[in-house]
């Protein structure tokens, strides 16, 4: 038996955030909207192509604030960082990893993300 990949990270999404989700994820990060199977549709949530994985919102009465996230690879940090911060996301800088450049934000429920760019 081998673990072959991650397909998958789930974060939590409000109840009836999911133009919230799309306008984060899809229009400022410009991940592609995924469509999700028909059994799940009338759960609610959004999932968006990450390369060859995928961010799953999942909704959830309460989002809780954790140190938990996804990190995302990005080819153009700096412009990411600007765009984030024009549309009023908090950019919080951390100690950097070696081979890689990095920051840390929210998205529009709070949940913490990584985005880094290997230097």
């Amino acid at each position: 038996m081998t673990i072959l990949g991650i397909d998958h990270v789930q974060i939590a999404n409000e109840p009836g955030g999911e133009d919230k989700a799309c306008r984060f994820y899809g229009e400022l990060l410009g991940m592609e909207e995924v469509s999700k199977p028909e059994s799940l549709a009338g759960r609610g949530g959004v999932w968006f192509k990450c390369g060859r994985q995928q961010i799953h919102c999942g909704v959830e009465s309460n989002v809780a604030s954790s140190r938990r996230h996804p990190a995302l690879l990005t080819d153009d940090l700096d412009g990411l960082q600007r765009r984030l911060e024009g549309a009023g996301h908090p950019i919080r800088q951390e100690p950097e990893l070696p081979g890689f450049r990095r920051f840390f934000s929210e998205d529009p429920f709070g949940n913490r993300l990584e985005l880094l760019q290997r230097v």
